[in-house]
């Protein structure tokens, strides 16, 4: 992805205020709007401009608030290093112990990033009807704008359910303060704004890396029918995904030389490179807290990750790993040292830790649709149409691939293939943001929260609390309320059309 980010008059929040009221020169490095929004350059600048946002959701910067604690650290997949010599970062930990409420980082992060995705989407997708530009940069450049702002969409009702539905780009604030729509409603605009897409982007071999493609409208339009247990059309969607192939090894996806390979479909991008400002830094972490975290291979000496010890693996995210499954050691990594922290096969997520050229400066990007989960998706929406010889194919194609090194599976019974695609996404996808959701929407999170909280609650130890520190009391009393995620206080001081607070907070 190009690094040229525009930077827009006095966009602030939601809206282009009227700035001209107090100021009398605009500066040199800007643009207003009114000459802008003109030619093809200034559109490409503009959709960069949204994909810029994507680092903020996905994790920028020191114990960040990235999508991975709602959505791998909300589940049994991974927890946290409690650090005693620490406590400042106290509040990502309640997220992972159902205790967080509508003040938190995390959801305000999450929340506010995506707006202001969306909000930089609604820029493109209104000015770009007057434009003079081509029609393949038209297709393409709103194409693009519409799966960024469906997906920003997608994310937000998943996690918060019914949102404000802001599919304008506002002149003044009170244009910006609209109560919220239901879930349905909000969902229907994701379909339309994705089967919108798919029909214009092009395809994948036409397309510049990096940026979003016709099969990654369609895979998110097959995600979206998939939640909403459309089976049929899922399928229809899946199976417009074409012209990506699987890997022939695990680790090869996650390397930051190999990018945008052919089983991406879709991923966050993050350049190492001081100067652009875009480096990734969550392997700093998601390492166990380190005097020198240099003692990792590829790592440079000095900079103590007195903030990491996140997104841990949980003992039975360890041991969900078939005997003799490959993916295990190219996805946990175990070390040993440390004097002042005498670790002992410490698990950490490996699959985003291949160094870094300076202190803190990563390249590696983030997966957010693989065709693997394509292939997965497929079998699911066929097993639930009672299609299992065709489900188990698609998931053998996963399981038994070469890269696996897996035997095929063989049992047709709908109830087993269920349990054993939801398992294969567990391991195929780990730490990918994708275990929380898939909990949720398969009717598991309750009870299978509940019964890991019990177990971390039992023996804290076990799950990398310090000799005689135990989890507060009213952790992972987990229910229904709590498979929503609160909407952010201050969203609601400054809203009052929102008023109404998802129940439980």
């Amino acid at each position: 992805m190009k690094t040229k980010i525009l930077t827009f008059v006095c966009l602030i929040g939601l809206a282009f205020s009227s700035c001209s009221d107090f100021l009398t020169e605009l500066p040199v490095t800007s643009v207003p709007k009114e000459n802008f929004y003109k030619t093809e350059a200034d559109f490409e600048q503009a959709n960069v401009g949204i994909y810029e946002m994507l680092r903020s959701i996905y994790g920028v910067g020191a114990a960040n608030y990235g999508a991975w604690m709602m959505g791998e650290m909300r589940s049994d997949n991974t927890t946290f290093l409690y650090n005693l010599g620490n406590r400042g970062y106290s509040d990502r930990e309640y997220v992972a112990l159902f205790i967080d409420d509508a003040n938190g980082g995390a959801v305000g992060t999450k929340y506010n990033n995506t707006y202001y995705m969306i909000q930089r989407a609604n820029q493109v997708i209104e000015f770009i009807e007057n434009a003079n530009i081509s029609e393949a940069a038209y297709n393409n450049y709103k194409g693009q704008a519409l799966f960024l702002r469906a997906l920003g969409y997608f994310d937000l009702v998943q996690y918060f359910g019914g949102v404000s539905l802001v599919t304008v780009a506002p002149t003044s604030y009170g244009q910006t303060m609209i109560p919220r729509s239901s879930a349905d409603e909000v969902y229907a605009q994701i379909i339309a704004d994705a089967t919108d897409a798919a029909k214009i982007l092009p395809s994948v071999d036409q397309q510049g890396k990096g940026y979003a493609s016709k099969g990654s409208a369609y895979t998110l339009l097959g995600n979206v029918y998939i939640v909403l247990k459309k089976w049929a059309e899922a399928e229809s969607a899946l199976k417009q995904v074409t012209g990506y192939t699987l890997l022939d090894d695990y680790a090869a996806i996650y390397d930051p030389n190999n990018k945008n390979h052919s089983e991406s479909i879709f991923e966050i991008q993050y350049w190492e490179n001081q100067a652009a400002g875009q480096r990734s830094d969550f392997a700093y972490n998601f390492l166990p807290i380190l005097t020198n975290p240099g003692v990792i291979e590829g790592f440079p000496d000095g900079n103590t990750n007195s903030y990491a010890g996140w997104n841990i693996p949980t003992p039975e995210m360890i041991a969900a790993y078939e005997e003799g499954d490959k993916r295990k050691e190219a996805s946990i990594g175990f070390f040993t040292g440390d004097p002042n922290y005498n670790y002992v096969d410490f698990p950490y997520i490996k699959k985003y830790v291949h160094g870094a050229s300076l202190a803190e400066h990563c390249n590696d990007n983030w997966p957010v649709y693989r065709y693997a989960e394509v292939l997965l998706f497929l079998a699911e929406a066929l097993n639930e149409q009672g299609k299992p010889e065709e489900a188990l194919n698609y998931l053998n194609q996963v399981h038994a691939h070469p890269r696996t090194g897996l035997q095929p599976l063989t049992t047709t019974n709908q109830n087993e293939l269920r349990e054993l695609i939801l398992q294969e996404r567990r391991v195929e996808l780990a730490f990918e943001n994708k275990r929380w959701l898939d909990l949720v929407r398969s009717g598991k999170a309750i009870e299978v929260m509940n019964e890991f909280g019990k177990k971390l609650k039992a023996n804290p130890q076990k799950y990398y609390y310090p000799a005689n520190v135990f989890p507060p009391a009213e952790s992972f009393t987990v229910t229904t309320e709590r498979l929503l995620f609160p909407i952010p206080q201050r969203e609601i001081r400054l809203n009052p059309e929102l008023m109404v607070q998802n129940p439980g907070y």
